[in-house]
């Protein structure tokens, strides 16, 4: 697509980061100074440590990945592979999925989780590229930690392991829902949130429940109407409430990870200056020209070219000074994408 080419670029397939690095906090940390058009190496990620402030507030999200990869068995010993989306009624019984090798399936045709026969589901037909199965009886996410998988990101091109399971969660994970971790989170430990929290800023919790269209090429459609596909979030009183007094006080407020400055740009209201609370969802796409006046600084991953966190990020900074960054981690081997190195983008 011609509108997204800017954004293109050649990543060595050995930059992606396959698994992750022994210790969350030592992966390598760059750091961008928007308001000054610089950057620089930090060159660890515990090192954002000397760029806290007192009084900083550091907004996460806190949704934990569900266990929504599921390995599906028909009678016949076929087996496809689906990830569980959402469910599409209050009982959780039908749900939403991506379903491979679906046109092999015949409508009604039984199918389940290889090794517990004991669940059932049954193919109810395609709903556009997705498909819908429906249960004989209510799945909750304790039924997913029985019988699925974490779905790790596609293009690690591995099976996931035990490791897998504690750190593809971020030291924040609370509220089960999502279906990718909130990457930028991942970087933290415990140590590191405690010596933050010593140094004046605090932590506070927003949620939005991550779906596989994070993963998804960016279509002309969703360019032409500045949608993206629709992600269920919450901000409680007490986290509005904070943020509210934070900016009141001119307070630096950080958002760690593109999906909680999804989150607080959607509830920001921009002719008000003040963040709301809400239950909603959002399809919010945010890129280049838009005017971000939620936060003043934001950590992120090195995301996939061409993709919509990319041009989040340089609608936050600018589309030059993210690109040269890029240019830099690319030429400095520099490690991409989930388990890969962090950035620390500040306006001030």
């Amino acid at each position: 697509m011609d509108f997204l080419q800017e954004y293109d670029f050649h990543l060595p397939d050995e930059q992606i980061a396959k698994f992750p690095l022994e210790n969350r906090d030592e992966s390598r940390l760059l750091v961008v100074n928007i308001g000054q058009s610089k950057f620089w190496e930090a060159p660890l990620f515990r090192d954002i440590l000397a760029l806290v402030r007192p009084g900083d507030v550091f907004v996460y999200n806190e949704t934990k990945v569900s266990a929504r990869r599921v390995y599906l068995q028909v009678e016949s010993g076929r087996i496809h592979e689906s990830i569980f989306l959402e469910s599409l009624d209050p009982s959780d019984r039908s749900w939403l999925c991506i379903l491979k090798n679906r046109a092999k399936l015949k409508l009604g045709e039984k199918l389940f989780p290889v090794g517990f026969e004991n669940y059932q589901f049954s193919y109810q037909g395609p709903k556009e590229e997705l498909s819908i199965l429906f249960s004989e009886s209510p799945i909750s996410d304790s039924d997913f930690g029985i019988f699925g998988n974490i779905p790790i990101p596609p293009y690690l091109k591995r099976n996931v392991t035990e490791e897998d399971k504690v750190r593809y969660q971020t030291i924040f994970a609370n509220r089960s829902g999502s279906v990718a971790a909130p990457t930028a989170g991942l970087h933290f430990t415990e140590e590191l949130k405690e010596n933050v929290l010593k140094n004046g800023a605090e932590f506070v919790p927003v949620e939005l429940q991550i779906g596989y269209g994070t993963f998804r090429p960016l279509t002309p459609e969703q360019w032409e109407t500045k949608t993206l596909h629709r992600e269920k979030y919450f901000v409680s009183e007490s986290t509005a409430s904070k943020l509210n007094g934070a900016r009141k006080e001119g307070r630096r407020i950080i958002a760690v990870g593109t999906t909680t400055l999804r989150v607080l740009e959607t509830v920001f209201d921009s002719q008000l200056k003040k963040y709301k609370v809400g239950s909603s969802q959002t399809d919010i796409f945010l890129s280049p020209g838009d005017n971000i006046q939620s936060v003043q600084g934001l950590i992120t991953n090195f995301h996939l070219p061409k993709s919509s966190l990319l041009l989040l990020v340089s609608a936050f900074a600018n589309t030059k000074l993210v690109l040269d960054a890029y240019q830099y981690a690319l030429q400095n081997r520099f490690r991409f994408y989930s388990y890969g190195d962090s950035m620390f983008l500040f306006q001030k």
